[in-house]
């Protein structure tokens, strides 16, 4: 089962079904974006809508792209605000939005279905104005190196998607060498546990 396909599959249950990785990801998310403002943002990966509701309320105006129809089609009928625009896109082709035109480029667990890295940033500095951020809330390489990746139940079995490790270097040498700086990076770790592996790892790039 390709992603796509088990995404489509997936969006039934995605909002209602145990996840701490999507739970802890809104809640990192709200706490590294929370103080700051936009005008537009493009939200990566958008599924369904999960955190859309929370950047409305620090955005004029959002871009969700999400390959997944179904996905797309539920954050749709949750999200019903002439301020956001969902669009069908492929992340590892072309993004489907004007250049130079968003303060915020989001990506939250998306990254790790995604092997070329360097896709992603080069798209994302030619979205972003100068100064605008790109902010990313991932799945943590420990957790990766220990097997763990996206997977939900299914009437047939468990469902295993295809995801590829990214290694602290894979974010920070693709955001150098497209001029970004690091402003932040942060650990999650599940109910403040700090004595286990991380679940999550977040960083705040700044557009040169």
């Amino acid at each position: 089962m390709n992603i796509e396909e088990a995404y489509n599959n997936w969006s039934a249950q995605y909002d209602s079904n145990l996840n701490k990785t999507r739970d802890l990801d809104q809640h990192a998310t709200k706490e590294m974006l929370s103080k700051r403002s936009f005008r537009k943002v493009l939200e990566l990966g958008c599924g369904t809508g999960k955190n859309t509701a929370f950047l409305l309320t620090k955005a004029e105006g959002i871009v969700g792209l999400d390959f997944s129809r179904e996905m797309l089609s539920i954050a749709r009928k949750k999200i019903k605000d002439h301020r956001v625009a969902f669009k069908k896109s492929d992340l590892k082709e072309h993004w489907p939005v004007k250049d130079g035109q968003f303060d915020l480029i989001t990506a939250s667990l998306t990254l790790e279905h995604i092997e070329d890295l360097s896709h992603i940033f080069q798209q994302a500095r030619r979205k972003l104005i100068k100064g605008g951020l790109f902010f990313i809330s991932e799945l943590h390489p420990f957790k990766q190196y220990l097997g763990s990746g996206a997977k939900f139940e299914s009437k047939t079995g468990t469902i295993e998607l295809e995801v590829f490790t990214h290694h602290f270097s894979d974010f920070t040498e693709n955001a150098r060498h497209m001029g970004f700086d690091l402003l932040e990076l942060r650990e999650w770790f599940d109910e403040s546990n700090r004595s286990g592996v991380p679940r999550l790892i977040s960083f705040v790039f700044r557009k040169k």
